[in-house]
């Protein structure tokens, strides 16, 4: 039996979100990165600004980056990324949430991640637990139960009953959104219903563990009874007045 079931799923990066903000001259408030990067110098002073483009008009707008920054504050190579629209640095850009959040505007992720699961699927009905490690090439905002639903091939009722009868363990809620890497374990219907079916009251094992309890009392009692001062043998020494039968003693163990 395999006890190491183990599978990488990968948010993969298909598109970069749109900024969505108004644009001064159309009704449109789409706007993709045009791949290029304004810097402009003062003096020691620079301006750095991300360019997007309008999707409706195409009208050329700029996003503040850096304002009024002293040369010496940005890494040499930073410097030239800017200067050199470097394809890694505008994706960054234009992914920031914080550079969203300072210059007022939102952004889009519909359409810029698709699930690779590289390792083929594992049955769901194997009682050998399956750990899922999920990696975001991009940090996209996913519900829990749409990924688990891609993943599994499960409807979102079906994600939702396997969470709650603990066969989906999960860091976070399945309503909740994740952008960062985690790790989830897919737990097979019989391992699960074995567990349960130990914790309850009333089981066989339960009951042997409570006929062993009660026996070694009623066994502490019987030998205290027994217990009697030996005049035979001294001062202070004890003896039994009548040992119990072996025979007893092994059929009420073996019970």
């Amino acid at each position: 039996m395999n006890t190491d079931r183990k599978a990488l799923w990968a948010v993969r990066q298909s598109a970069l979100p749109a900024v969505v903000r108004s644009c001064p001259d159309c009704s449109g408030a789409r706007h993709r990165p045009s791949g290029r990067i304004r810097v402009n110098a003062n003096g020691k002073l620079l301006d750095v600004w991300l360019l997007l483009s309008c999707a409706g008009c195409d009208r050329t707008s700029k996003v503040p980056v850096h304002e009024r920054v002293h040369v010496s504050s940005l890494e040499p190579a930073r410097r030239v990324a800017y200067e050199t629209n470097d394809p890694a640095v505008v994706r960054e850009l234009t992914m920031s949430a914080s550079l969203a959040a300072k210059n007022g505007y939102r952004l889009d992720w519909a359409g810029t991640w698709e699930l690779e699961t590289r390792t083929p699927l594992y049955a769901l009905d194997d009682p050998t637990p399956l750990t899922v490690l999920v990696g975001f090439e991009l940090p996209v905002p996913v519900r829990v139960e749409r990924l688990l639903g891609l993943g599994l091939g499960l409807s979102r009722t079906q994600v939702r009953r396997m969470v709650g009868d603990g066969r989906i363990r999960l860091p976070l809620a399945p309503d909740a959104k994740a952008h960062e890497d985690f790790e989830l374990t897919v737990h097979g219907p019989g391992s699960v219903d074995a567990a349960k079916h130990a914790k309850l009251p009333g089981t066989p094992t339960d009951l042997r563990a409570d006929l062993c309890t009660d026996l070694c009392a009623d066994l502490s009692t019987g030998l205290l009874a027994g217990l009697s001062t030996d005049p035979g043998v001294g001062p202070g020494r004890l003896g039994f007045r009548g040992a119990p039968q072996q025979s007893s003693l092994t059929a009420a163990a073996g019970a």
